[in-house]
């Protein structure tokens, strides 16, 4: 059967930045079999496929996966698959809602389509800190830094899950960031499980190479069968906790910047905002732009 597919650059406005997904269409029938080796054919670090959603009121249902495994939640397809939705929406007008079913729960998400496309979406579940120690000695063999160059201020290495888990991991600067080399086998044995898989791991500093941005990060996730990753919302959706947890919040909204795929040569702009009172986050939205760069048929 002949299914239709897109390719869009997400969290980026220009071609062949940002991070490459693969949005396949008309996707009813597929078991979770098929869905694995198409993601695999085309190894992007997420493919998406849109099928039928169970509640009508909803736009589609989405089922997300990496070339190693099936994920309940990610942002640069949930961004991705809205914005190719809503340009395939024949309800017209610039800017609308839609619900995208997905693993975790129901995403609402907001769409602006005028000129560079733009979607936001409500981080589905606020992130939860797990409660476990790593030794900074230990993650600095698998990344390949020295041990003083991990931390910054009053941050220091702390696991978050918020559907998918990361280890967040500070360091210096964008010297120390550009200068990351991961060993999967020793990041394998240090990265704890959480909720029956392997954390990812994002790193981060607060130098950045945007001004108007207000961390720089890298995201590695070996066990899924990504060496590094250009944009990940689902760990920006997580760093929200980190936010929180070491700098603080404000009352009210407040919005942050992240860059993230610089070293890949693929620059990404992740837009995160959270909303707070009494200085315990409330809600969290994770926006960008997408760029259409590829569509043709899938013959599977």
């Amino acid at each position: 059967m002949a299914r239709r597919y897109a390719v869009y650059d997400v969290f980026t406005d220009r071609p062949l930045s940002g991070n490459p997904l693969a949005v396949v269409l008309d996707a009813e029938g597929l078991d979770d079999e098929a869905m694995q080796a198409i993601a695999r054919e085309f190894n992007l670090s997420e493919t998406v496929f849109v099928r039928p959603p169970e509640n009508p009121a909803h736009r589609a249902s989405l089922r997300i996966f990496t070339p190693g495994r099936e994920l309940p939640f990610a942002g640069h397809p949930t961004v991705g698959a809205a914005i190719a939705l809503g340009g395939d929406d024949s309800g017209g007008g610039e800017s609308r809602l839609m619900v995208l079913e997905e693993r975790i729960g129901p995403v609402r998400c907001a769409l602006r389509m005028a000129d560079s496309p733009y979607a936001e979406f409500d981080v589905p579940v606020l992130p939860e800190q797990v409660a476990v120690d790593i030794e900074r000695a230990g993650v600095a063999a698998a990344i390949g830094l020295d041990e003083s160059e991990i931390g910054f201020e009053n941050h220091t290495i702390s696991v978050w899950t918020a559907g998918n888990s990361f280890v967040f991991v500070p360091v210096h600067g964008l010297d120390a960031a550009a200068r990351v080399s991961v060993n999967a086998m020793l990041w394998s044995d240090i990265s704890p499980l959480v909720n029956g898989h392997r954390a990812s791991l994002f790193l981060y500093c607060r130098d950045t190479v945007g001004h108007d941005c207000s961390f720089h990060g890298r995201m590695f996730a070996p066990e899924m069968g990504v060496s590094e990753d250009p944009a990940t919302g689902s760990a920006v959706a997580n760093f929200s906790g980190v936010i929180a947890r070491f700098d603080g919040l404000d009352d009210g909204p407040t919005a942050f910047m992240i860059e993230q795929g610089i070293e890949m040569g693929r620059p990404s702009r992740i837009r995160l905002e959270i909303d707070a009172r009494g200085g315990e986050m409330q809600a969290a939205r994770i926006g960008g732009h997408a760029v259409k760069v590829a569509e043709g048929m899938l013959d599977a």
